[in-house]
């Protein structure tokens, strides 16, 4: 992971919420997977810190349901797509994505220790 990472504190504190929460968050948005330490601390990124406004928004501001939250994120995650890919390629593009994320975390986890 490049750029600066914070640890749940510091990104509860940004945010504006309770580090209970993110870590609920985190069990129910797929999108939402920090970096651990070795010792198990989540680490956010940046990259997780929009990821969590923009659930913020959806859930507090505009009073959406968790499920309604996460049809909001996914439907965003396929729009982002280039012009005629599926909901299908949109998946297939997303565990791809995901693989990829666990094989850097991997890495990085065997060159922190």
């Amino acid at each position: 992971m490049t750029g600066r990472t914070y640890r749940i504190g510091e990104a509860a504190r940004l945010l504006k919420l309770e580090s209970y929460v993110l870590r609920f968050w985190e069990t129910e948005f797929a999108q939402l997977r920090p970096v651990r330490t070795p010792k198990g601390q989540r680490l956010y990124s940046d990259a997780d810190l929009v990821l969590l406004r923009r659930i913020r928004t959806l859930l507090h501001e505009r009073g959406m349901t968790i499920e309604g939250a996460r049809r909001v994120l996914a439907r965003e995650c396929v729009d982002a797509l280039p012009a005629g890919r599926s909901d299908r390629d949109a998946a297939e593009v997303l565990r791809l994505v995901e693989r990829e994320l666990v094989a850097l975390r991997d890495v990085l986890t065997k060159t922190a220790r």
